[in-house]
């Protein structure tokens, strides 16, 4: 294991928290590669969850928010990729219902524990009688397959299993997610899953989830476009044996520091694995108004197509960065704003100032770079995380149908 900054906390090898299994198949909704996967508690599981803001949300997002709001309850979740089943009107509302319904069947459990959701083309009818049959294949496994059966244009599977102490007791926690292009959350242009074998109320998980995911899955940009079919949702066994997890908990700033660790470090992933991406990109702002102006001035830097242009070609060019600032509404200080790159100084209150270029263009080249950014505003700071622009972005979405 790894010891993070936090004493408490450890970053571990990938493994299911007690009393969660996983499995997953192909069912050619794409050429190759597993395509279908379900995540299964032992018990109905507390639960939380987070949804796109796309007007055309797609039917298994309707879904599954439908059927988290009922109880803050479920105990698995069935998931697809190479077929969005969104845009599918009336038929694709039935067909989502029926993935629920044939889960819950197969686990013998109420299909009202059972979330669904779905990634891929936008308008196409789902093959249901393909999904059916996977369906009936899956199994209560421990392996991690299903981390990459719902993955689209992503490079890789993206994971993260922590591990702290609460109660004296190990809390693990688990999480992965898919996302690569459509990637500009409000909320989440991804798909998301987080497992826990700690004891929390569903109402509490939701509290923290909606709070944590503004700084962190909320704060990531690739190309600005939202999805209609994304979520991040979390299931909360309480195998563990801890005492409920509150507010007041004497352990609960650790669990909420594990958390979040789980969703940065996936939402960073995402961000360094944008469609056609060569490099991950952090904007730090400090000096912010207020905490959401902080926010939003970060996002706006890491979400500009000048800035990232400029980052793919190496330019130190920080007119880019200048200009993505003074586009939002936040309170800025005009002649007061410094503005690093890679650590190397190059804007002071609001002026440039001595550098040398080269070394600047030499540091672009990394595969991270970090922008640092005063506003001389306030005391708040943000965070947001991108990508380079690329012209293989470009390629890839020319010919995302083919």
């Amino acid at each position: 294991m790894q010891l993070t900054s936090e004493d408490s906390i450890e970053i571990s090898t990938f493994q299911w928290p007690t009393g969660f299994y996983a499995d997953a198949g192909h069912v050619g909704l794409k050429k190759t590669d597993d395509d279908l996967g379900w995540l299964v508690s032992k018990v109905p599981a507390a639960a939380a969850g987070v949804y796109t803001t796309n007007q055309f949300q797609a039917a298994p997002t309707a879904l599954t928010k439908e059927t988290i709001n009922l109880a803050h309850q479920l105990q698995a979740i069935v998931m697809n990729s190479g077929n969005a089943n969104s845009c599918t009107g009336v038929q694709g509302i039935h067909d989502a219902a029926a993935m629920q319904q044939a889960t819950a069947e197969k686990l013998g459990i109420a299909p009202n524990l059972v979330g669904v959701a779905s990634t891929g083309v936008i308008g196409e009818q789902l093959p249901f009688n393909q999904i059916n049959q996977g369906i009936t294949k899956l199994g209560l496994t421990k392996t991690a397959s299903v981390t990459k059966a719902v993955l689209t244009t992503d490079t890789h599977a993206k994971t993260i299993t922590v591990q702290c102490l609460i109660d004296d007791q190990p809390v693990t926690l688990t999480g992965f997610c898919k996302g690569s292009g459509m990637i500009h959350p409000n909320m989440a242009t991804m798909l998301g899953f987080v497992t826990t074998d700690a004891k929390i109320a569903g109402e509490q998980l939701q509290t923290l989830l909606s709070q944590t995911v503004n700084q962190t899955f909320n704060q990531i940009t690739v190309d600005g476009d939202t999805s209609t079919n994304d979520m991040v949702v979390v299931m909360a066994n309480g195998q563990a044996g801890n005492q409920a997890l509150t507010p007041t908990h004497e352990d609960y700033p650790t669990f909420v520091k594990a958390f979040k660790l789980v969703l940065s470090h996936l939402a960073k992933e995402i961000a360094g694995d944008g469609e056609g991406a060569s490099k991950l990109v952090e904007v730090n702002v400090s000096g912010g108004y207020n905490e959401l102006e902080a926010q939003q001035v970060a996002k706006a830097i890491v979400g500009s197509n000048l800035v990232k242009a400029m980052i793919f070609g190496n330019d130190a060019n920080w007119g880019r960065v200048m200009q993505a600032i003074g586009q939002t509404t936040a309170h800025v200080d005009l002649n007061g704003v410094s503005v690093w790159i890679n650590g190397i100084q190059m804007v002071k209150d609001s002026l440039a100032v001595t550098y040398h270029e080269a070394a600047v263009t030499k540091t672009l080249a990394q595969k991270t770079v970090t922008i640092d950014v005063d506003l001389n505003a306030g005391k708040s700071t943000g965070t947001a995380w991108g990508c380079d622009l690329t012209y293989q972005y470009v390629q890839i979405n020319a010919s995302y149908r083919s």
